[in-house]
This record gives C-alpha cells, structure tokens and sequence, in this order.
C-alpha cells in the first residue's frame, strides 16, 4: 500500500508539476510575443498556436487538480440545513457524478483526440490531435481522484486552501 501511495503521488507530483511548467512556460511567450511585436514589430509564427496549447493544457489539468483539492462549485445555503448524513450521501453522489464525468473526458475525449489526427496544426505542424489528447488524461485522472475519494482516501494535497473564500 505504501509503494502503490508512493507512486501515485509521483504522478501526481508530476502532473502539477506539467500544469505549473505549461502556465510560466504561456506567460514566458506572451510576454516575449508583446515585446517583440511592441519593440520590433516581428512576431514568432508559433507564439500564438503554442499559447492556445498550452492554455488549453494548463486549463483541463486544473480541472483535475480543482476536483482533487475538492475546489469545485458547490451551494450550500440549502445543504447546510440538512443532516450530516444526508449530506454524506450527497457527498457520495457527488462524487459518482465526477466519476461519470471523469469516464465521459475519456472515451469521447478519446474518440475526438482520434478523430482529430487526421489533420494538423498550421504554424507548428503538430496533428491537431495534440490540443485534444489532454480530455482523455483529464479523464482518467478525475476518474482516479474520484474513485479515491469515494473510498474515503485523502486526496488534498494542499491543506491550506479553505472551501468558502476568506471569512
């Protein structure tokens, strides 16, 4: 159990990682992007292809990373008034229901990243499936942080962010 924890929180650890890379790595290129077409007026072709890959990179890792610190959109002004056990179960559907969010990313993830190979990016060249690859992996790791929280496993890796805002 501890090798399998070990593990899973390299992947994770990398993952983070990727997304943090990808978001300097974006505000790197559009910060040089306005420099040089301000300062030079010459723009790099790639820039702008590269920055809407990574900004759709970075913003579907954060949606795993959201559902992982359990950061998603939740309304309890009426929830509060309820039972601590109603609100367990409501936890537990809410948690299926990411799950089945976490299971639609991947197979029409998948099926789209696959439809999308056929053609390819214009300034880079890469296939276009390359802007669409990171649904299914959002996919599986949403399906994964799910699947542990549903069997009460931890999944905060980041103790200091509180639900609610500041009070």
């Amino acid at each position: 159990m501890r090798i399998l924890r070990k593990i899973a929180l390299g992947i994770d650890s990398c993952i983070e990682s990727a997304a943090l890379i990808g978001l300097l790595s974006m505000i790197i290129i559009v910060t040089v992007q306005v420099m040089t077409r301000k300062l030079f007026n010459f723009v790099f072709f790639w820039s702008e292809e590269v920055t809407m890959l990574l900004l759709i990179w970075f913003s579907f890792m954060g949606i795993a990373i959201g559902f992982r610190e359990k950061l998603h959109l939740g309304i309890d002004s009426f929830t509060h008034k309820l039972p601590a056990s109603i609100n367990k179960a409501l936890d537990k559907v809410i948690e299926l229901v990411i799950l089945a969010f976490g299971c639609y990313l991947v197979y029409f993830g998948w099926d789209f990243t696959v439809m999308m190979n056929e053609s390819e990016l214009p300034a880079t060249g890469l296939p276009n499936s390359t802007l669409y690859v990171i649904m299914p992996i959002t996919g599986v790791m949403t399906c994964a942080y799910a699947l542990l929280q549903l069997f009460g496993i931890e999944t905060k890796r980041h103790q200091h962010i509180k639900e609610g805002g500041p009070e």
